[in-house]
C-alpha cells in the first residue's frame, strides 16, 4: 500500500488525545502503518545513562490527515 505521507510533511491529528494538532512527520513505519509526529503523543522514557527523556510515540496512520508537503528546493534552470 502506498502511503500519502512522507518524512518532513505536515499532518493533522484527527482522533485521539492530541486531536487538532498540526505537526511535522518525523518517521513512518509502512509495514505497521504507524507514524511518528513532532510533539504528538510524547512519552517519558527512563535511561540509566541519560536519565529521563521525552520521546514521541507511534500513532496509527489512519488517525492523521495530510496537510501540506515538505518544501523541496527548486533547482535553477541552466
Amino acid at each position: 500500500m502506498k502511503l500519502k505521507l512522507k518524512k518532513g510533511d505536515e499532518a493533522l491529528v484527527i482522533t485521539g488525545a492530541d486531536k487538532g494538532k498540526k505537526a511535522k512527520v518525523l518517521s513512518i513505519d509502512p509495514d505497521k502503518l504507524k507514524v511518528r509526529l513532532q510533539g504528538v503523543r510524547v512519552q517519558t522514557h527512563f535511561d540509566k545513562k541519560e536519565g529521563i527523556q521525552k520521546k514521541e510515540g507511534w500513532i496509527d496512520y489512519s488517525n492523521v490527515r495530510f496537510v501540506s508537503s515538505a518544501a523541496k528546493p527548486k533547482s535553477k534552470p541552466k
